[in-house]
């Protein structure tokens, strides 16, 4: 009875504590409860506190100012004493709220350095107790990834050396395989190669294959936190162990885990290629037209080569150049198609350009984040004049690595030095050609074997046989390439094919747009597979490929391929369609539209209950809009966008109304007005005279999101589609008022009012739009008078305060 008084008494102690918190000896009379509650000798009455500590924790936490020291005096010693607790239970209800409280950062260093870590240094000892033992190891790997590199060196890092040795228990040794990974992230690449690494080792030749799969599982962290050096030398020879392994368990892992730890080899300055901070390829920019509303359509400008930490890189050619690159840089690309697109036929001229360039070029001078951390290089200016004589000797080239070779330590340099080396062997390989004679063979023609980078430079294509390369050892790549192979699927995972298909862009950016010879049957069996799974895994990620491959491979390469997905089952498609335009933009204006003639062909699926496909196309739609000239988004997507607004859908129909008003804004961006009334045109007698009511309700949709969006002018909006919007005002069905009032009173009278106001032929509208919202003010419809009368300024906060409103105006937007 006393047990179950305590029980109820530990669930409440949150509200007790707030209600006593203003006086400072009630509230430490109700601390000093808690710890003789801790004390109790029930179970469940100290699992049951431990449950509330967290709550208290943050509570105490908010009101620190009060209580500073509370939490830590009170709390603190009770969360680590019930770690040694006889009872399992209030044992794992300690371990939880303490992850708990250490990643809310509710315990102070001090604490965890003076109260937490010594009791588990104690927990893992040698003598300790086996079960306490392993739940410590288990809370340390956890602990880790929440503390501070020095904390866990000093503190935790021999002893987790130790552990990792444990002969007795395989528990613990299968804990630290698991976490091996977080403890060498955390400790760096020194700490991970002089102590952990002999430890990795052994427990990758540990006599359980549990333990050789979870090493096997980390293997890619790891290898993060090791150099280049140890990673092919060392990591290299023990992989391969793990993917030879006897057990298919472990072969299983190490096969799932050979792309990423392939791709621990990738070289950011040689690919050109870097990571945004939401995991995305940088992709190269579109041409700067492309941002607007009227695409240019013109070829796409590459940026320049980014190194690791996203510093660009430049190339020999910009380097000979000097700063004359910096011009072209600014220079607007080319038009293809001005017939299609919007004219631009007045681009900036050089002087306008050069000015943007000098200007950028002061702003650079001033302060340059780049420039202030980094050592300085070398001044070269001198040398590089040379090489801007035609041609430069090898000499002359050779000078100027000189200059570079002190300061090889910076990734800048090595990009640089890797250029020049290759301009070197040129240089060198045309002096023997010329000593030995004119040749029979012909040059390359562009396109023929030739690449070009991100960097600007030109990239010869290899011509060593299939698989052959040199940036990630062979055996590596040999492994990885026989994912594909029948027999493994048999022999290791069923799935085996689909792991290879996830990480093979990884690994295409690993070997480089150079080395894509080793890949291509790989990719080419992958994309014919017979399971539909390892196909839409490559639809998922073929716009990523694209990237890293360039314009000339994926014109070759990937749209054939990317064509036959356009023509699989539903499940493949979807994955070519969630990303296809980022595909599409990547590719050039005249292949670019041939796939105008294929967008029809989304409208078809497998299953016609399958509404979150044609979602997904009216969203890609949206997007796709600015690659295409407005001729070919009046002749192709409206259809398509007119055919997803009668969708039985509602979902679809509210996506597609928007790609509506997208498309009327790209006709007045572009200044086709003769193209964009006839669009209005069909919209009026579409959805304004629509005999449905929803189409009607769309119509009001419309025309407030046009208003919003600034679409069109206003003196258009108000005689092209503000008249009809006005005769909705008296549409037989609520719903249809309610959102004619929503837009009238919300979007029209707010951002039109004035503008209409001020010219003179909409005046008339003017007078008529303040007539109909005062008779929507007063309709009987009390929803309809509410949007009538609604104050925008106020609108969030009285539409809160109003469920029953809120609820339909929600009701209607999905009916």
């Amino acid at each position: 009875m006393v047990s179950s008084c305590w029980q109820i008494v530990a669930r409440g102690l949150l509200d007790v504590l707030r209600e006593f918190s203003d006086n400072e000896n009630d509230f430490i009379s109700v601390m000093e409860t808690v710890a003789r509650m801790s004390e109790d000798g029930e179970p469940t009455v100290r699992a049951e506190l431990m449950e509330q500590v967290p709550n208290i924790a943050m509570f105490l936490h908010e009101s620190q100012p009060n209580f500073p020291a509370a939490f830590s005096r009170y709390l603190v010693p009770i969360v680590v004493r019930y770690l040694t607790d006889p009872n399992n239970q209030v044992r794992k209800t300690s371990q939880a709220a303490l992850l708990v409280l250490l990643e809310q950062g509710l315990i102070c260093k001090g604490d965890v350095e003076s109260k937490v870590c010594p009791v588990l240094l104690d927990l893992t000892e040698p003598s300790s107790d086996d079960d306490y033992k392993i739940e410590a190891v288990a809370i340390m790997c956890k602990l880790v990834t929440m503390l501070s590199r020095d904390t866990v060196e000093q503190l935790l890092l021999l002893r987790f050396c130790e552990l990792c040795s444990d002969a007795r228990l395989f528990q613990v040794r299968k804990v630290c395989a698991a976490n091996f990974g977080e403890f060498c992230s955390i400790v760096g690449q020194d700490a991970t190669e002089k102590l952990l690494m002999s430890k990795f080792f052994d427990l990758c030749s540990d006599s359980l294959w549990g333990i050789r799969k979870a090493c096997a599982e980390c293997f890619m962290i790891v290898s993060n936190s090791t150099s280049p050096g140890v990673r092919r030398s060392k990591l290299s020879p023990l992989f391969i162990s793990l993917i030879s392994d006897q057990s298919r368990w472990v072969r299983q892992a190490a096969f799932q885990s050979l792309g990423r730890f392939i791709s621990t080899f990738a070289n950011p300055s040689s690919t050109g290629l870097y990571f945004r901070e939401d995991g995305t390829l940088l992709e190269p920019s579109p041409c700067p037209a492309s941002s607007t509303r009227c695409s240019t359509n013109g070829p796409t400008e590459r940026p320049p080569q980014a190194n690791q930490d996203g510093r660009s890189t430049p190339s020999l050619e910009s380097m000979s150049r000097g700063a004359s690159s910096a011009d072209s840089a600014h220079t607007p690309p080319r038009e293809r198609r001005e017939g299609l697109a919007c004219h631009h036929s007045n681009p900036a001229p050089p002087a306008a350009a050069h000015g943007r360039s000098k200007e950028t070029e002061h702003t650079d001078d001033n302060f340059n984040s780049f420039h202030y951390w980094r050592p300085p290089l070398p001044d070269i200016s001198e040398e590089l004049e040379i090489l801007k004589a035609e041609p430069a000797t090898s000499s002359q080239i050779q000078k100027v690595l000189d200059c570079l070779q002190p300061h090889m330590d910076d990734p800048d340099v090595q990009a640089q030095v890797q250029v020049l080396s290759a301009a070197l062997k040129a240089a060198q390989l045309e002096s023997q050609t010329e000593a030995e004679g004119p040749s029979d063979s012909q040059p390359p023609e562009v396109g023929d074997g030739v690449e070009s980078s991100p960097g600007g430079k030109t990239t010869e294509l290899s011509d060593e046989p299939p698989s052959q390369q040199n940036v990630i050892p062979q055996p590596l790549l040999d492994q990885y390439l026989s994912m594909t192979d029948p027999a493994r699927a048999q022999t290791v995972d069923t799935e085996i094919a689909k792991h290879c298909a996830f990480s093979l862009p990884g690994v295409a950016l690993t070997l480089g747009r150079q080395n894509w010879h080793c890949l291509k049957d790989t990719y080419e069996t992958l994309a014919t597979d017979v399971q539909w799974k390892v196909r839409r895994t490559l639809a998922f990620s073929i716009h990523e490929l694209a990237v890293i491959l360039g314009d000339q491979l994926t014109a070759a390469d990937l749209v054939p391929i990317f064509n036959g997905f356009l023509k699989d089952l539903d499940e493949v498609r979807i994955g070519v369609l969630k990303h296809l335009y980022d595909f599409l933009k990547l590719l050039h204006a005249e292949k670019r539209r041939e796939y105008l003639y294929q967008l029809q062909e989304f409208m078809v699926t497998d299953n016609s209950r399958n509404w979150r496909f044609r979602y997904e196309l009216a969203e890609q739609l949206i997007l796709i809009i600015e690659l295409y000239g407005h001729y070919d988004v009046f002749d192709y997507l409206r259809q398509i966008a007119l055919t997803l607004c009668s969708d039985k859908v509602s979902e679809v129909r509210w996506i597609s109304y928007k790609l509506v008003v997208e498309i009327l804004q790209k006709m007045y961006a572009c200044g086709a007005h003769d193209l964009g009334l006839n669009f209005i045109n069909e919209l009026v007698v579409r959805f304004c005279h629509c005999p449905k009511w929803v189409g009607r309700q769309a119509f009001a949709f419309i025309c407030q999101t046009i208003v919003e969006e600034d679409c069109m002018p206003m003196d258009q909006f108000a005689q092209h589609l503000l008249p009809s919007l006005l005769s909705l005002s008296s549409d037989p069905v609520a719903n249809v008022r309610v959102l004619v009032a929503k837009a009238l009173r919300q979007s029209v009278m707010e951002k039109g009012k004035e503008r209409l106001a001020s010219d003179a032929s909409p005046d008339a509208y003017s007078d008529e739009l303040e007539e109909t919202v005062t008779a929507l003010q007063a309709d009987k419809d009390r929803d309809v008078c509410f949007f009538a009368s609604l104050d925008p300024s106020r609108a969030l906060m009285d539409t809160a305060s109003d469920t029953s409103r809120t609820q339909l105006l929600l009701s209607t937007l999905v009916t």
